[in-house]
C-alpha cells in the first residue's frame, strides 16, 4: 500500500456494530472473559498489599435528590470516600445560591476529601471557529470554579461535535486544540482530561481519545475514560494493554450495565459494579499492571436506586460494591 498523502485529513469511519442476538450469553462481544484475556495479570496481591485502588464518588450518582453541594461532600465523606468529582453546573448552583467557593474548599480539605475531577460540558473540539472560541472562554470559566473549589481536573467530552449528525473531526487537529486546552487550563492548575464518550461521533472509542492525547505533545495530556462507554462505543477492554494506566487515567468512571445491546443500552442502564455483565475483574487488574494509581470514581444515573434508598445509603452501597468487586479481582 502507498504511503499516504503528507498532511493527509484523519478521521475514523466505523463499520455499524453488529446488535447482540437474543441467544447470545455473557460476555458481551469485545470483552473478554476473566480466563480468556491474553493481557498479563498480577497473580495476586499480597497480604500485606494496602488497597489497591482509591475511591471517588461522582455527584451524578446522586443527582435525582438535587441537593446542594455542600450536602453532597458531607455525603461523600460519610460514606467512605476519598475524593468527590461534582459536575460543574452543580458548583455554579452553589455559588449563585450565596455559597462561599473559599468556605467550601475549606470545608472539603477538612473532611478529608479531595477533588479528583469535575464534569463539564463546552465545545473545544469543534471546527466552528466560533464556536470553538466561545467554547474556550466557557471552558476557562468552568475551569476557574473548579480551581476554587481546589479541583485538579475536568472532563473534556467531544461536547457539540457528539451528536449523530456530527461531522468527523480531523484528529490530529483535535489534538492540537486539546493542547491549547491543557495550556488554558494551566492557567487555574486544572487539567482537562479527553473523555471517552461511547454514544458520541467524535471521541467514542479509546483509541480515538489516546489519538488525541498522544499527538497534542503536552505531558499533562491524560484520558477519562469510563466501563460503561467503553462497552457504548465497542472499545476492546485489550486496548488497555497499550496504556500505561499509572500516567494516561488519573480518574476512571466505574460502573456495570445488564445484558442490554449497546445500540439501545443508556446512561439509565447502568447498575452497582457487580451486579451486571461488565468484565470488571479484567480492568481492575489490567489498571492495576499498568501502574494505575489514580481513582476509581462510581458514576451512575439509575434513578431507581434513589427510590429506593437515601442519599447516603446509595453512597455507601455503590462504594461497597465498588471495594467487593476489587477484592475479587485480585483473590
Amino acid at each position: 500500500m502507498p504511503s499516504p498523502t503528507p498532511n493527509a485529513v484523519i478521521t475514523i469511519e466505523r463499520e455499524t456494530m453488529p446488535p447482540v442476538g437474543v441467544d447470545d450469553t455473557p460476555p458481551v462481544e469485545g470483552f473478554p472473559t476473566f480466563d480468556d484475556s491474553p493481557m498479563p495479570f498480577l497473580e495476586r496481591l499480597g497480604s500485606d498489599t494496602p488497597e489497591p485502588f482509591r475511591y471517588c464518588l461522582n455527584t451524578s450518582t446522586l443527582r435525582g435528590f438535587e441537593l446542594p453541594l455542600w450536602e453532597l461532600v458531607d455525603i461523600a465523606a460519610s460514606a467512605g470516600y476519598e475524593a468527590i468529582e461534582p459536575w460543574v453546573s452543580e458548583i455554579e448552583a452553589y455559588q449563585k445560591s450565596g455559597g462561599d467557593l473559599h468556605a467550601l474548599r475549606e470545608h472539603i480539605n477538612d473532611l478529608g476529601l479531595t477533588v479528583e475531577s469535575a464534569i463539564g460540558f463546552f465545545t473545544w473540539a469543534v471546527d466552528d471557529d466560533t464556536a470553538r472560541a466561545q467554547g474556550m472562554q466557557d471552558a476557562l470559566d468552568a475551569m476557574t470554579l473548579v480551581s476554587r473549589i481546589g479541583g485538579k481536573r475536568i472532563a473534556a467530552p467531544a461536547w457539540g461535535a457528539h451528536e449523530a449528525d456530527a461531522p468527523p473531526l480531523n484528529l490530529l487537529e483535535v489534538a492540537k486544540r486539546y493542547d491549547a486546552l491543557i495550556e488554558l487550563g494551566a492557567m487555574k492548575n486544572v487539567v482537562p482530561m479527553v473523555e471517552v464518550w461511547g454514544f458520541s461521533k467524535n471521541l467514542s472509542r479509546l483509541g480515538e481519545a489516546l489519538l488525541v492525547a498522544t499527538e497534542s505533545g503536552n505531558d499533562a495530556a491524560c484520558i477519562l475514560s469510563d466501563v460503561y462507554h467503553f462497552y457504548k462505543g465497542g472499545s476492546s477492554v485489550d486496548a488497555l494493554r497499550f496504556v500505561n494506566a499509572g500516567e494516561a487515567f488519573p480518574v476512571f468512571h466505574v460502573n456495570d450495565y445488564p445484558y442490554i445491546p449497546r445500540e439501545t443500552i443508556t446512561d439509565a442502564d447502568r447498575v452497582f459494579p457487580g451486579d451486571g455483565v461488565a468484565p470488571l475483574p479484567v480492568i481492575f487488574r489490567a489498571l492495576r499492571e499498568g501502574g494505575f494509581a489514580g481513582y476509581l470514581s462510581l458514576e451512575l444515573f439509575n434513578t431507581t436506586y434513589e427510590l429506593a434508598m437515601d442519599p447516603l445509603t446509595l453512597a455507601r452501597t455503590g462504594l461497597d460494591k465498588l471495594k467487593e468487586c476489587v477484592k475479587e479481582a485480585f483473590e
